[in-house]
């Protein structure tokens, strides 16, 4: 019976550090061996001094763990700062004007490296046509990327950066379609808040007040800690519906 609880409790322990490292998993599983191979199942003559050898045994490996858990939760800790960090530098570079998408996205202010993809290489040259004002060229090119790279994974940028052709185009209509299948088809997106408000500015330039109205309060709505909430809120106020 002893022996039983040896090895449930120091299977227990063992089974705790299911994410430790394969050597320090072996160093414990030894010493787990090694203290049942000392027991025996018995308890006699000297017993109660190995059975109170065990127990430090037992609580300096309860230690390790503890040890191990706090390196773990300090590692996953790091790890979500870094990639909180990355999310919020892709977000500040792209709010900037006139700068490419971060984030992964090819750097669209220079030329097409040698060894880029095709992929790349269409995006930025269509990128470089927004950049410089060409609003038909980015029209004409980023269709086109859109239309051979249907799921590119710039695709959300590249549907963003079209409708806000269009709409310096004075091409409202289209600007409303292309914003809303940027918030649309990629609402987890960082540009769907600001396609949502770009959306709304369109169609108050076409006249339709009320529906201006329903895209700002959905940016209140579905992003309201976006950069852009506060900006549709004051929008509302001015159409009365705020």
């Amino acid at each position: 019976m002893r022996r039983v609880y040896w090895t449930v409790l120091m299977t227990a322990l063992v089974a705790a550090l299911g994410c430790a490292t394969p050597a320090e998993m072996r160093k414990l599983q030894n010493r787990v061996a090694a203290l049942e191979r000392g027991t025996g199942g018995k308890v006699s003559g000297g017993g109660r001094d190995r059975v109170a050898e065990q127990g430090a045994e037992i609580e300096e490996l309860r230690r390790s763990v503890d040890g191990l858990s706090g390196r773990i939760d300090e590692m996953d800790r790091q790890v979500k700062q870094a990639l909180e960090e990355a999310k919020a530098a892709r977000s500040e570079a792209n709010q900037a004007p006139g700068t490419a998408p971060s984030g992964g996205q090819p750097n669209a202010s220079t030329a097409p490296a040698v060894g880029d993809s095709q992929e790349v290489q269409a995006y930025r040259a269509a990128h470089t046509k927004w950049r410089e004002g060409d609003s038909a060229g980015c029209v004409d090119l980023f269709g086109k990327f859109l239309q051979t790279y249907p799921a590119s994974e710039y695709a959300d940028d590249a549907t963003y950066w079209l409708a806000d052709c269009y709409f310096k185009q004075g091409n409202f209509s289209a600007a409303v379609l292309r914003f809303d299948d940027v918030a649309r088809n990629f609402p987890s997106g960082d540009k769907a808040p600001d396609a949502l408000y770009r959306q709304g500015e369109a169609l108050l330039r076409m006249g339709h007040g009320t529906a201006a109205g329903n895209a700002f309060e959905k940016v209140i709505r579905d992003y309201p800690n976006s950069a852009r909430s506060p900006e549709a809120k004051r929008q509302l106020q001015m159409l009365g519906q705020g």
